[in-house]
């Protein structure tokens, strides 16, 4: 029966003679070297190999790392050092602090050595430096007798589950092998227990638990014995054909819908489930399995990751919800995923009815995201959207009104003809009917409409030229033509401004005499119908955009949803922000 090497005994038992007696084992090869058959010339080599300086130097690191591991349990608090330290010199870059300090840990973080450190925990927290051994001959002699590992780990408040349960033992996941029956490791969580002992791989046969023999159990017997064990658990294992590697996944994502493992019965394992919630960034740790992914909050240094269901389990999910209610309905449903080639976007007219198949186009799962850092001379798009007669015109009014050369409104461009009093280019551009029909036909309005008879539009044009001239175009465009504005050229900064309950919302707009935007040729107030219809409006807004938006604003009180705003414009303007992933690429 073959053992573990050297480094395996010391993670699994907790103790090995740390000083290696290299000389001593040069004597015990030429001792044995008759024996071995081999020549002098191998023996040479051999010996010079295992006394040299470089050898040397390396079993003291290894011996001095590993015995300060099992000793104080040391242990990587993070394995993204190097991103942190890339954060903190564009923050200190981006807010031009000239303070000592801070220009001397710019200084600092940026030379080669101070990254090469960085860069070096890191492989060190994610594990990924063990070696890649060739696999072995295809005519080695199988009649021998078969490898096994033993592997010790501390009992702890971690997920290990089976079949139809789960216990919180050692962070790994056991199954029933479909074909042999066999106990295996089906999955191991990142920064979990057996993760962090690096002996514990998906695939590996569990053969003895404890030393029981667990070849004829199920899982949940083997799940019974973990429950019972105390202090250290000892398993006897037949190593996996293959190892994944153990190196952590880079990949963030947005949340785009809410999550709790408890309300999910067909999670693997309750307790090793990781609750979120829409607008969350999940650090993704690993893709391997296909239905279920691992992960970790963003910011969240704990090293266990939970798992999450996959963008395809999701997916699924989702489409299966809502074939059913089509099916109970009558009616069909056609959904696609975000990204995908075939999803078309649609130019909705202003006055256009609720349009349901354009809604049930996207399947919202998760979002790729990665930080954008503001660039000088080019700024993002304010984009408010919301339900008719919330008070976004009077929001973006105000905030351009706060700093006229910073923020600006995009002129719209219109077919009908120019009243006396109003100029060209300052409150419409007023075009022939043809021209707009052609501008329509080129693609070059993000949303236009049709008013008594005139067409109205907002060019994309307009939009871009803001942005290139260094200023902040504040927008309010139907919530239709979010898509059409929501590309990685704009990079907009949506915002959700969303009414208050009814009580409060009919309260706040009888005080401020707020005029009804339902009937444009009157001056009333709004009645108990529109201020129901807006928040019918608003919910279904939400429902189906919200995972498209950046930011809620309640317009409660104007005042503070206008302060409120600021902040945000401040915000957009110094500070990097999650955005999707193809904006920075």
């Amino acid at each position: 029966m073959l053992g573990m090497t050297g480094s395996e005994e010391i993670m699994a038992n907790g103790h090995s003679d740390y000083d290696l007696d290299i000389d001593g084992v040069v004597a015990e090869l030429g001792r044995l070297r008759s024996s071995l058959g081999s020549s002098e010339e191998e023996f040479g080599f051999l010996a010079n190999l295992l006394q040299s300086s470089q050898l040397q130097s390396l079993v003291q690191a290894h011996s001095t790392i590993m015995s300060t591991m099992v000793e104080n349990q040391c242990q990587p608090v993070l394995s993204s050092a190097e991103d942190i330290a890339f954060e903190v010199m564009g923050e200190i870059q981006l807010k031009g602090l000239t303070e000592p300090d801070a220009v001397e840990l710019f200084r600092l973080l940026q030379t080669p050595h101070m990254l090469n450190i960085l860069s070096a925990h890191d492989m060190v927290a994610q594990k990924d430096y063990v070696p890649r051994l060739p696999e072995l001959p295809a005519d080695a002699d199988d009649d021998e007798e078969e490898t096994v590992k033993i592997v010790q780990l501390v009992k702890s408040n971690e997920p290990l589950d089976g079949s139809k349960g789960c216990e919180p033992i050692v962070g790994a996941t056991i199954k029933a092998d479909e074909q042999t029956g066999a106990i295996v490791i089906a999955r191991v969580m990142h920064g979990g227990a057996a993760d962090r002992s690096g002996l514990i791989h998906v695939g590996d046969e569990v053969l003895e638990v404890n030393d029981i023999d667990v070849t004829d159990r199920s899982p949940n017997d083997v799940l019974r014995i973990l429950t019972q064990a105390q202090g250290t658990i000892t398993f006897k294992l037949i190593p996996a054909d293959t190892r994944h590697s153990a190196r952590e996944s880079k990949v963030r994502m947005r949340a785009l819908f809410d999550y709790t493992s408890s309300d999910d019965k067909h999670i693997p394992c309750r307790e090793a489930g990781l609750d979120f919630s829409r607008g969350d960034i999940l650090h993704i740790v690993s893709q391997d399995d296909i239905y279920w992914w691992q992960a970790r909050r963003e910011g969240d240094f704990s090293m266990r990751a939970g798992l999450i269901p996959s963008r395809a389990l999701q997916e699924r999910r989702i489409l299966a919800e809502r074939t059913q209610r089509a099916d109970d309905k009558g009616i069909s449903c056609v959904a696609r995923s975000p990204g995908s080639r075939t999803t078309k976007i649609k130019k909705i007219m202003y006055d256009a009815a609720e349009n349901d198949d354009f809604d049930r186009e996207e399947v919202a799962t998760y979002e790729e995201v990665a930080k954008l850092y503001p660039r000088p001379g080019c700024q993002r798009p304010i984009v408010l959207v919301g339900p008719p007669g919330v008070g976004r015109n009077e929001l973006k009014r105000r905030l351009v009104a706060t700093n006229p050369d910073k923020y600006r409104s995009v002129i719209p461009y219109t077919s009908r003809p120019q009243r006396p009093g109003e100029s060209n280019g300052v409150d419409y551009h007023f075009v022939s009917r043809a021209d707009m029909e052609d501008g329509l036909a080129r693609g070059r309005f993000v949303e236009f409409g049709e008013y008594r008879g005139n067409l109205y539009g907002t060019a994309q044009e307009s939009i871009l030229s803001i942005i290139n001239a260094g200023q902040v175009c504040v927008l309010c465009p139907h919530y239709q033509a979010i898509k059409m504005v929501r590309t990685a050229e704009m990079k907009p900064y949506i915002v959700y401004v969303k009414p208050p309950l009814y009580d409060r919302l009919k309260e706040t707009r009888a005080a401020s005499y707020a005029r009804s935007t339902f009937d444009q040729t009157s001056t009333r107030g709004f009645t108990d119908d529109e201020l129901r219809d807006m928040l019918h409006s608003a919910a279904r807004l939400e429902f189906h955009y919200g995972h498209l938006f950046d930011e809620t604003i309640v317009n409660d009180d104007l005042s503070t949803a206008v302060a409120q705003l600021l902040r945000t414009a401040r915000r957009v303007e110094t500070e990097p922000l999650w955005v999707p992933a193809s904006w920075v690429q």
